[in-house]
């Protein structure tokens, strides 16, 4: 009796039916082990009014086998040839990965799928299409789908904008297509974190989830496709503008992959399976993540060496171990609307170059990094005066300016290779550790010789990265693009953190740190320590909520800390030495979310993999309902182990004094794993963005 071709790794498993010439995924989720089951068994039934065959999902949706919903591949040659039928033609592989390989004889057209189940569970899908005939084949679409069983009853994606990115929305998994679409030209503010399925009801530690993530920094579509039958599929793909993909005869489309993660244990599962992928990978940082101090929100464009002089001493002084100057440095740059493209220090402001300032940096015992936006140009700029020809047109008609500012034209290899050259002057001339790399601008009309080219000019950013970690490997990069309008896992193949957001309000932070977090590891995701006084939204939030949010994840500041008051600058340090003490295990433990029954409480924590210390944060984000909050439960500990329970941070002057106080926080209790995962803590009574930081010893 045939079975199921079965991958499985990580507790992860997909069967797949390649008995015929249309290989289907029979199940991706739990590892059933090695199964003995006929897949004829599992056809179903001819519809009324339907083909005569029955119709099933194939790894490759395609319209020549029935499938009413999205196809997979969508093009033409000239016109013909728009109805690929992809045959089966060879399969490779072992037990964790294969390669499946397909054509079609009249359409011309190969494809090549490749499977690989990770340890970690991560489940990598990528596609390549070919074409094998003449002339050129115009490829509009070539995208993957899985499929999701139909108890996945809701899906939910995130969305945002600039100072406000990875909002989660939720919505019934119903008949017909929910489609995310990025137009940005990069990722975007808006982009999904995830595209997920799950169970009706799925949280942060409950429901059983499927979920699908691009790997592309450019623009985009991620999907719930159900149909009339109840089939549901969940993919993802790169958007292509119209003609921007003509494969000549022989040429190949190499889709960007597809990370799919699988979990029986809500959120929190599915996000252990990214996080552990990615801390595998050879290019992880493996060295504790430096606090940084970065000096926008402090001086802006008032670059001075006297006052950042003074800027580092200060940083110093708390624990700091990066520095890190922002935009401003380079020639005419004083404000936003010129400079961007003449990547030359400005003698007029730094007359004896960077050395000085880098200097005093090293002396004091840290990092020191640069601002760049290499991407970018001003019209405003000797660049674009010098070569007008470099800027991204969709023709002869110059884009709306975004910023001030217009986009190089990187598909152009002499713009492109004067970009690198610049970039690794910088570089070579300066004792530069790391590069804040930005990326200010949505690029709706991006085009080169008069043809669309948002995919060349990503595939031509990824070049740039890759081609300066080659020339200097020791040399840490950014993305920032905006705040977190480049979040992917494209960009942080050859980046070493991203920039979350360009707000630094705490409480807005708290929701964007914990839905990033559900893709990006914690010590890949900055957070900085903003101003008392938040730049971006004007509130007022006390050191010790703004040092809590900031904990978890690669931590820093920005703000002119000479300006704090003496309680501010102690409290502050403090905050840097705690943080010291556990990034480690920030960057090693399993983030935990607790799934809270009062909205107003934000439970985040990390835990370490062999259950022998914990970092949990209680925020309270509005006022509560409730008149006393409700007990905090604290997931992920060995059940079997007992922990004490420490306050790490206090929330704030005055909020744990009197009546507002509970027991447990001077008593420094002892308690089993059980007992605070079930029964929990009862908390003190928190002012709206207030929060408090505990350690949990076994």
């Amino acid at each position: 009796m045939p079975a199921p071709h079965r991958l499985a790794n990580g507790g992860v498993a997909l069967y797949l039916d390649t008995t015929g010439d249309d290989p289907v995924v029979v199940h991706w989720g739990a590892d059933l082990g090695d199964v003995d089951l006929d897949p004829a068994l599992l056809l179903p039934p001819v519809a009324h009014s339907m083909f005569d065959d029955p119709v099933r999902p194939s790894l490759l949706p395609q319209l020549s086998r029935g499938w009413r919903g999205r196809p997979a591949i969508r093009g033409s040659r000239g016109g013909r040839d728009f109805s690929p039928r992809l045959a089966l033609t060879g399969i490779e592989g072992d037990g964790t990965g294969c390669t499946l390989r397909l054509a079609d004889g009249e359409t011309r057209l190969e494809a090549e799928v490749g499977l690989a189940l990770t340890p970690s569970g991560l489940l990598l899908v990528d596609l390549a299409v070919t074409n094998a005939g003449e002339g050129d084949y115009v490829l509009d679409r070539a995208e993957v789908a899985l499929p999701v069983p139909a108890h996945a009853a809701e899906s939910l994606d995130t969305t945002g904008r600039w100072i406000r990115e990875k909002a989660p929305q939720r919505r019934p998994i119903q008949q017909g297509t929910w489609v995310r679409s990025g137009r940005h030209g990069r990722t975007g503010h808006d982009a999904p974190a995830v595209m997920a399925a799950g169970t009706a009801g799925f949280g942060w530690r409950t429901g059983e989830v499927w979920a699908v993530h691009l790997g592309w920094s450019g623009d985009f579509e991620a999907f719930v496709d159900r149909i009339g039958s109840g089939d549901t599929l969940l993919g993802a793909g790169e958007l292509l503008q119209p003609g921007e993909v003509a494969l000549a005869p022989g040429e190949t489309y190499r889709a960007p992959t597809v990370y799919a993660a699988w979990s029986p244990a809500g959120l929190d599962g599915v996000s252990a399976r990214f996080h552990d992928w990615l801390r595998a990978r050879p290019t992880h940082p493996s060295a504790p993540r430096p606090v940084v101090l970065n000096t926008w929100e402090a001086v802006y464009f008032a670059h001075d060496l006297g006052t950042l002089q003074e800027l580092a001493d200060t940083a110093a002084s708390l624990g700091v171990e990066r520095f890190v100057l922002d935009d401003g440095w380079f020639t005419g740059r004083r404000h936003d609307r010129a400079g961007l493209g003449d990547w030359q220090v400005d003698e007029t402001v730094w007359p004896d170059g960077l050395t000085p300032l880098i200097e005093h940096v090293k002396d004091r015992g840290m990092q020191f990094g640069l601002w760049v936006e290499p991407e970018m140009i001003n019209e405003d700029s000797d660049l674009a005066r010098s070569h007008p020809d470099w800027i991204s047109t969709p023709g002869t008609r110059m884009p709306q300016e975004w910023r001030h500012q217009q986009v190089v034209d990187l598909a152009n290899p002499a713009a492109w290779q004067h970009i690198l050259e610049a970039l690794d002057a910088i570089l070579t001339e300066n004792a530069i550790d790391y590069l804040k790399w930005d990326q200010n601008r949505d690029q709706l009309e991006l085009g080169s010789g008069g043809r669309a080219s948002t995919h060349e000019q990503t595939l031509a950013a990824y070049r740039l990265l890759d081609e300066l970690k080659r020339r200097h490997p020791s040399v840490e990069i950014e993305s920032c693009s905006s705040g977190g309008a480049r979040v992917d896992l494209g960009i942080l193949a050859r980046t070493d953190r991203i920039w979350t957001s360009d707000t630094n309000d705490a409480l807005e932070r708290q929701q964007i740190q914990r839905w990033t977090e559900l893709l990006v590891p914690p010590e890949l995701v900055g957070a900085h320590v903003g101003p008392t006084r938040s730049h971006s939204t004007g509130r007022v939030h006390d050191i010790g909520f703004r040092a809590t949010t900031a904990m978890f994840g690669h931590f820093g500041i920005e703000w002119d800390v000479r300006q704090a008051s003496d309680d501010e600058r102690t409290r502050l340090a403090e905050a840097i030495r705690v943080h010291k003490a556990h990034r480690e295990l920030i960057a090693t433990g399993r983030m935990v979310r607790m799934d809270s029954p009062d909205p107003a409480l934000q439970v985040t924590g990390v835990v370490a993999q062999d259950g022998s210390s914990a970092l949990f944060s209680v925020a309270a984000l509005a006022t509560s309902l409730n008149e006393v909050p409700v007990p905090v439960r604290f997931g992920g500990l060995d059940p079997d182990r007992a922990y004490r329970v420490e306050l790490a941070l206090p929330p704030g002057p005055h909020a744990l004094s009197g009546r507002a106080g509970v027991a447990w926080i001077d008593a420094r209790p002892v308690l089993p794993g059980r007992v605070l995962a079930e029964i929990g803590l009862p908390m003190p009574i928190l002012n709206p963005e207030q929060a408090l930081l505990l350690t949990l010893t076994a």
